[in-house]
């Protein structure tokens, strides 16, 4: 099994990353995390969803930062000096992606047997429930555990890589610059 195999099963990949978006506490298995960025501003892209908060050059790769408070239908994140960049692999229709989720701050890797995994409630939370792979049990609390592959749409995606693409290099100008 490679890390980047598309698996929805919460109890295939039990450690996740934990991080803070609008006070609550989620977390996205480890195998689907490349990379943590402290943040540090995006480039903002006309007409693109509010949700897009711009993109980032990661290594002479432009990629999409998705503001996860405001996918998640909450005030948009505010910028602070724990505000954190969680780069990860999201598989739409079979292709890998890489997009950023701005998050609050991170906060720990954490090992979640199956046993301590719930499936995710029909109420209480504030986060849609198809965006859910369940509830983990950490002590006395609980984390939203995020599918990471439904939280965009087929269409969300192709309209956040358009934005990237948008502000790509060309090749002439890669070529101009060495």
């Amino acid at each position: 099994m490679t890390a980047h195999d598309d698996t929805r099963e919460p109890s295939a990949h039990p450690q996740y990353l934990t991080f803070l978006v609008a006070g609550e506490e989620h977390a996205v298995g480890i195998l689907r995390v490349r990379e943590i960025l402290q943040y540090a501003g995006v480039t903002r892209v006309p007409r693109t969803p509010e949700w897009i908060r711009g993109v980032i050059n990661l290594r002479g790769s432009v990629v999409p930062v998705v503001d996860l408070a405001v996918k998640l239908g909450l005030p948009p994140s505010e910028d602070r000096r724990s505000t954190c960049v969680v780069i990860t692999e999201v598989h739409i229709e079979g292709e890998p992606i890489v997009m950023g989720l701005l998050t609050d701050a991170v906060r720990q890797v954490i090992e979640l047997p199956a046993q301590d995994v719930q499936p995710a409630p029909a109420f209480g939370t504030r986060v849609r429930v198809d965006f859910l792979l369940g509830m983990g049990r950490v002590g006395e609390r609980l984390v939203l555990l995020l599918d990471v592959d439904r939280l965009l749409s087929a269409d969300e995606i192709v309209s956040a890589a358009s934005a990237a693409e948008a502000l790509a290099p060309t090749p002439d100008a890669l070529a101009q610059a060495s």
